[in-house]
């Protein structure tokens, strides 16, 4: 039941980042026949009880990549593997080691990093599931609660 509780919180929290953080709205891109959801947020964003289940260290310099796939079809959360990187645009990339989160039928991948205040990322993530490769490609500017 409490795994439940948070799960139900940390959906909870995601449907107010649009509200939350305008810089910060969720993206969709479809992929080949995926429905790739994500968003970049603030680490400070989440409660430290959260954080700490998922393993993220809360910090005004630190953003949260997170990642759902779904079946474009079903709308199945897809199980993949995910590598990528965040360049900002003087060229200096950082890796993004992404963790698997599974809830129930939902799937995440979340990756953390560290940035400074108005730096502004390019993301390149290879998303694979056997011998099917799609890019998820995107750019946004971060920003210090």
């Amino acid at each position: 039941m409490g795994r439940l509780r948070v799960f139900y919180k940390l959906l909870f929290a995601l449907l107010l980042l649009p509200l939350a953080f305008t810089a910060s709205a969720e993206q969709k891109e479809q992929l080949g026949d995926w429905d790739v959801h994500y968003i970049v947020v603030n680490s400070t964003f989440f409660s430290p009880e959260i954080a700490r289940q998922y393993g993220v260290v809360r910090s005004k310099y630190n953003a949260l990549v997170n990642i759902s796939v779904l079946n474009s079809d079903t709308q199945q959360a897809q199980t993949v593997s995910m590598q990528g990187t965040a360049t900002n645009l003087l060229g200096t990339e950082k890796k993004l080691n992404f963790k698997k989160v599974q809830e129930g039928e939902a799937i995440y991948y979340l990756a953390v990093f560290s940035f400074r205040h108005e730096e502004t990322y390019r993301f390149n993530i290879e998303i694979r599931r056997g011998n099917t490769v799609e890019n998820l490609k995107f750019q946004q500017k971060m920003y210090v609660d």
